[in-house]
């Protein structure tokens, strides 16, 4: 998978109507490239590359604050996806650069709502939301996402 991690961090409004409610929140931004394993029969990405896009680019998000794997295991929580809801604007071929770009929206006790928006230069083309459940690591039930983890994403 080519893949180039810019670690851009900047206030970001979307003129996107999905999005007119989210105030200026840090954002993350990580660049992709259709690879020919990314295809589907029809010519154009698979939903299930932009679904790991989608995940990657909010992992290297909470990585880039300082929340790997090791961190939430520490704090004996880590985030699970509950929901993805993706909307497909415009088609990504084989070669096509995709800037992905995520920030979290809203938190929630023991819940958060990302947002991502995928761009080829400066046409939209996916825009998704997805729901992360904070769970224990040890019971699997969900649990409160504590301060220290709402500060580092801004919220």
């Amino acid at each position: 998978m080519g893949l180039e991690i810019r670690c851009t961090f900047r206030a970001r409004r979307s003129a996107n109507r999905l999005y007119t409610n989210v105030v200026d929140r840090a954002s993350f931004e990580m660049r992709f490239e259709a690879t020919p394993e990314d295809i589907d029969p029809l010519g154009h990405v698979s939903n299930i590359s932009y679904v790991r896009w989608i995940q990657d680019v909010a992992v290297a998000h909470s990585a880039a604050v300082g929340l790997d794997f090791d961190a939430y295991r520490k704090m004996g929580g880590i985030f699970v996806v509950r929901r993805h809801e993706i909307d497909y604007l415009r088609p990504v071929l084989r070669g096509d650069g995709v800037e992905v770009c995520t920030w979290v929206g809203s938190v929630m006790a023991a819940k958060c709502v990302r947002h991502t928006e995928l761009r080829k230069g400066q046409v939209l083309v996916s825009k998704a939301e997805t729901v992360w459940g904070f769970v224990d690591v040890t019971t699997g039930r969900p649990t409160r996402i504590p301060k220290e983890v709402k500060a580092a994403f801004g919220v």
